[in-house]
């Protein structure tokens, strides 16, 4: 009994004592769970309250960080849907100062990223107008017109000098916080990028920069390894080219300029985005730029990028089919590029070749001339190129037409019925109507020879100065006036790249710049000196107009615009007449065998003899001055008996317009027989599918 009693008295102790030790674990575990949810009430309190303003900024951040994405741009064509103009796929770097950190860490990447480019030689965005190198000075004499402006405005708001270079150094250190420590020669370097970002922290378009364009994959490789914070690879498109022909008419593209911006802007786009500079390119801008995409992107503290989602998935642009046929275009380029070195006088040469029927350039070609995918590189050169390859001759330069003149004249003599068809005239050299002044025929002042009696066909064969000083002179510089404009000269040709309207001769153009119209003025207007100066695609739209009896269309360059994906046509273009000039048929026809005997008799028939097509022509010489040698003209339409194409032709000082006669012929022989700009073989609508 005694030994279960005592059993029983042990086993309520170690029952008590084990309650005991539960209650003291449950204790501790209270303890230690009121300290943890006391913690955690304080993170939560400091997280929500005391820090919540800045964690919420970051949040938003990352989650609403909306960026802008340029579409692709349509390709450009052919007639016959050879692409032109197309993209290929660029990787840019960019810099976002949100995720650099403090000042000094911003700085530390700029520098490490500059290293990369030096090591890599890549160049990166500095339009800093501020020498690279001590003692520093401005350059705004060399900067752009956007550059100057953007500078001296982002100056004034910050104080800083746009006289004193070294001034300046100084100023923009201080106000980039650049270390002194750093040598003058990477604080510049640094300070190029620092203003580049500052500029554009002005904006509310956009907080990024793009630091390069087109870098390769070694530099890509280095950049990532570095893990640069804000620095940033993007893939964008560039413009590839799959031809080094019809430069001015293409045209390029490029980020806007401070002067483009606020017409952009109105229409959508974003500080950065490409647009054409000139050319088609930007003539058709609207066909070709396409619809902007904006994307989410989440990123990182360091600006990493870890996922990204559309919002409006961009839509590329159309494409657009041009008028011109490029191997046409091509020879046309390398013609004259052969041809005009061998004159030793010539400066530059255009040519511009139509179809009658309808208005469209099949080639516009302007010499010197440059390639597109070189632009970049050969700016600087091209620029200051005495000869000016930059400049589209063929649409803005402006010439007197000299001889290729005399058939306006011709027509508008004939239907006001103050010639005949067999009306004749005699030449004896010298026109003496006027005691002064008593201007003379070409061939008298070369030769001391004469034209004898001409009739309007003849006139037009040898180029008689003297048949049509009387013509012009009983026509009256009125009517000169009427007519030329009827046929399109002094007048814009509607064509959609830049163009001068030149200047028709006429009493006010004189007033105008200070001249007294006197009967002498008409004579020569007659013959087309005087002031008259027309543009190459002027004189082509004329001749096209004279060859298909009368009617003018507007001169243009796009054919036609596709969607992207070309299962649709956007715009067809539908020629229609500008004008219709009433011509009397015999009128017509006494013009048009005077220029066909310009090519079968005449001074340039040795070119023409063996080409097998008949070809109306008129070859002009235009004196630039008493000491320089004349411009060269040749204007000409074929086949004679169904006219599909006119041209132009114009040798800058290159002597006499018949000295241009087999460049011509060539042109229309390789036209009229060559399978390269009619071709067969696919129709457009295959090439263009």
């Amino acid at each position: 009994m005694l030994c279960l009693r005592r059993k029983k008295l042990i086993k309520e102790d170690e029952e008590e004592l084990e309650r005991k030790q539960f209650h003291l674990r449950f204790s501790c575990f209270l303890v230690i769970l009121v300290v943890f949810l006391l913690i955690f009430s304080y993170l939560l309190f400091n997280t929500q309250i005391v820090n919540g303003s800045d964690y919420l900024e970051q949040s938003s951040r990352k989650i609403a960080n909306v960026e802008t994405v340029e579409a692709a741009r349509g390709d450009i064509l052919d007639r016959y849907g050879r692409t032109l103009v197309t993209n290929r796929v660029s990787y840019n770097v960019s810099l976002d100062t949100s995720y650099m950190g403090t000042e000094a860490e911003e700085i530390e990447t700029l520098l490490s990223l500059i290293d990369v480019c030096i090591d890599q030689g890549v160049t990166w965005t500095d339009t800093l107008p501020l020498s690279s190198e001590a003692p520093f000075t401005l350059t705004l004499d060399s900067a752009t017109d956007t550059a100057k402006t953007r500078f001296t405005t982002l100056a004034s708001e910050l104080g800083w000098s746009t006289t004193d270079g070294q001034l300046l150094f100084s100023q923009m250190r201080s106000t980039f916080q650049i270390d002194g420590s750093l040598s003058d020669s990477d604080a510049r370097r640094v300070m190029g990028v620092l203003y580049e970002l500052k500029l554009r922290s002005q904006s509310v378009t956009t907080l990024s920069y793009v630091f390069a364009e087109d870098v390769n994959v070694d530099f890509i490789s280095i950049v990532k390894e570095r893990q640069l914070p804000g620095v940033t690879i993007d893939t964008s498109s560039v413009r590839s080219y799959n031809t080094s022909y019809a430069a001015h008419v293409l045209g390029r593209v490029g980020l806007l300029s401070s002067e483009e911006w606020p017409e952009y802007q109105a229409l959508g786009y974003s500080m950065d985005a490409v647009v054409g500079k000139d050319g088609v390119e930007k003539a058709f801008e609207s066909y070709l730029h396409g619809e902007s995409g904006t994307r989410s992107v989440e990123t990182n503290t360091s600006g990493k990028v870890v996922s990204e989602e559309w919002i409006t998935e961009p839509e590329p642009g159309d494409n657009v089919v041009l008028t011109l046929d490029i191997n046409l275009q091509e020879y046309v380029e390398r013609t004259l590029a052969e041809y005009v070195p061998t004159v030793s006088t010539a400066q530059g040469a255009a040519c511009v070749i139509m179809d009658v029927n309808s208005g469209a350039i099949l080639a516009l070609a302007s010499y010197p001339t440059y390639d597109l995918s070189q632009f970049s590189q050969t700016y600087s050169t091209l620029a200051e190129d005495s000869l000016k390859p930059l400049y589209n001759r063929a649409t803005l330069g402006t010439y007197a037409p000299g001889s290729t003149f005399k058939p306006v004249v011709a027509i508008g003599a004939l239907e006001e019925g103050l010639i005949t068809p067999s009306y004749t005239y005699t030449c004896n050299g010298i026109y003496t109507y006027y005691s002064s002044p008593q201007p003379q025929c070409w061939i008298y002042r070369q030769y001391h020879r004469t034209h004898g009696i001409v009739n309007v066909t003849e006139a037009i064969e040898v180029s008689c100065n003297i048949f049509f000083y009387e013509t012009g002179r009983r026509l009256g510089i009125d009517k000169i006036d009427e007519y030329a404009a009827k046929f399109g000269l002094g007048e814009a040709t509607g064509i959609e790249i830049p163009e001068s309207t030149g200047v028709l001769s006429s009493p006010e153009y004189s007033e105008s710049v200070g001249a007294t119209w006197t009967a002498g003025m008409t004579l020569n207007a007659a013959i087309g000196q005087q002031d008259s100066q027309f543009t190459p695609v002027q004189l082509c739209n004329y001749i096209a107009t004279l060859a298909n009896g009368g009617t003018r269309y507007s001169a243009h360059l796009l054919q036609s615009v596709k969607s992207n994906d070309y299962s649709q046509t956007i715009y067809q273009y539908d020629a229609q007449p500008v004008e219709t000039i009433s011509i009397d048929a015999d009128a017509l026809n006494a013009v048009k065998e005077g220029m066909l005997a310009v090519t079968q008799e005449g001074t340039v028939s040795s070119s023409f003899k063996n080409l097998g097509i008949k070809v109306g022509a008129k070859t002009g010489s235009a004196q630039v001055s008493s000491t320089s040698e004349s411009n060269a003209l040749f204007v000409a339409f074929a086949p004679y008996d169904d006219p599909q194409i006119a041209m132009c032709i114009i040798i800058e000082k290159g002597g006499s317009g018949s000295t241009i006669g087999d460049i011509a012929a060539n042109i229309i022989s390789y036209y009229f027989n060559s399978e390269n700009s009619m071709e067969s073989t696919q129709s457009e609508n295959d090439l263009l599918h």
